[in-house]
C-alpha cells in the first residue's frame, strides 16, 4: 500500500489536472461557438455559388475548355490536408491523418512509390503526422491557424491550383473533417480538381433559356476559380469548428475521467490513513502490554 505522502501528491497531481482539462473544455466551448457561427454562415453562400456554376456550366460548351476542368493521366498527386496546430482532441488529427494515407494506398499506391505524391499541409498536426511515415510534405501554409482567414486560405489555394494548371499536379484532393456536431466529425476526402462532370452539374439542366451578361465564358472563368478557394476555405471552417467540437469533448471526457480517479486516490488515502492509525494503536497497546508485564 502507498504511503500517505505519496497518495497526497497524486490527489494533488490530479487535481491540478482537473483544473487545467476543465479550463481548456471552457476555453474550446468558447471559440466553439464563434467557429460554429462562421461555418453556418458560410455553407449557403457556397451551396449557391456551386448552383452557379452548375447552372451555368451545365449548358456551356466552354466550361470543357476551362483550365480547372482538364483531366490528364495520373502522375503527380496534390493532397491537401486540414488537421490542427495542436494536439488534446482526442483522434481528430490521427483520423485525417489515416485517411490521407489510406487515400494514398488505394488510389494513388503507385505515384507514392515514384515519389510523385506530395502533402500540402494546413495544420501542423498533419504534417507531422505524415512526414513520420516518409511523405513529401510542404509546409508552406502550416500556421494557417495562427492567424485564421479568408486571405490567407485563399494563398494556399491559389497555391494548389496554378500548381494544377501548370501541370505540376494531375490531381488534388482535399481531406478534412466536416463539422455534424459538439460530439461528431465526419471525414470528407474531396477531389478539388480537376472539377469533373459530376461535381459541375449537381443541378439538373434548367429549362430556362437564359441571357448571360457577359459572356458564359467570361462567367464561368470568373465564378470557378472563386469557388475553389471557397470550396478550401469552407474545409478549413469546417475542420476548425471540428477541432473545437472534437477538443472540448476530449477535455470533457478527461475531467469526468479525473473526477474518478480522485475518488479512488481518495479512498486508497482514507485506507492508508486507517491502516497507518491501527498500526499505532497496536504498538501503543503492545508497549502498554510489555510495560504491566515487566
Amino acid at each position: 500500500m502507498p504511503s500517505l505522502k505519496e497518495v497526497r501528491n497524486r490527489i494533488a497531481s490530479v487535481n491540478s489536472t482537473q483544473q487545467i482539462t476543465k479550463a481548456m473544455k471552457m476555453v474550446s466551448a468558447a471559440k466553439l461557438r464563434r467557429a460554429t457561427d462562421a461555418i453556418t454562415q458560410m455553407r449557403p453562400y457556397s451551396q449557391k455559388l456551386t448552383e452557379m456554376i452548375a447552372t451555368v456550366s451545365a449548358s456551356a460548351e466552354v466550361a470543357k475548355s476551362n483550365p480547372f476542368t482538364t483531366v490528364r493521366d495520373v502522375q503527380r498527386v496534390l493532397i491537401i490536408v486540414v488537421t490542427s496546430d495542436r494536439g488534446l482532441c482526442g483522434a481528430f488529427n490521427a483520423n485525417v491523418g489515416k485517411a490521407a494515407v489510406t487515400l494514398v494506398n488505394e488510389k494513388y499506391a503507385s505515384q507514392f512509390a515514384a515519389g510523385n505524391v506530395e502533402i500540402l499541409a494546413l495544420g501542423k498536426k498533419g504534417g507531422e503526422y505524415l512526414s513520420r511515415r516518409g511523405y513529401k510534405v510542404n509546409e508552406a501554409f502550416v500556421d494557417i491557424f495562427t492567424k485564421l482567414s479568408f486571405a490567407n486560405v485563399r494563398l494556399a489555394a491559389e497555391a494548389a491550383m496554378d500548381g494544377f494548371v501548370a501541370g505540376k499536379y494531375d490531381v488534388v484532393e482535399l481531406v478534412y473533417n466536416e463539422f455534424k456536431n459538439v460530439a461528431t466529425q465526419v471525414l470528407q476526402v474531396e477531389q478539388m480538381l480537376p472539377l469533373v462532370e459530376a461535381e459541375t452539374t449537381q443541378t439538373k439542366k434548367s429549362s430556362v433559356d437564359y441571357i448571360f451578361e457577359p459572356s458564359e465564358e467570361e462567367i464561368i472563368n470568373e465564378l470557378m476559380p472563386k469557388a475553389l478557394k471557397l470550396q478550401v476555405f469552407k474545409a478549413v471552417l469546417e475542420s476548425n469548428a471540428s477541432e473545437h467540437g472534437a477538443r472540448m469533448t476530449a477535455m470533457d471526457k478527461a475531467t469526468e475521467n479525473a473526477g474518478e480517479l480522485l475518488k479512488e486516490l481518495k479512498l486508497i488515502y482514507n485506507r492508508s490513513r486507517q491502516a497507518a492509525i491501527t498500526k499505532e494503536i497496536l504498538e501503543i497497546v503492545g508497549g502498554a502490554e510489555a510495560l504491566a508485564s515487566a
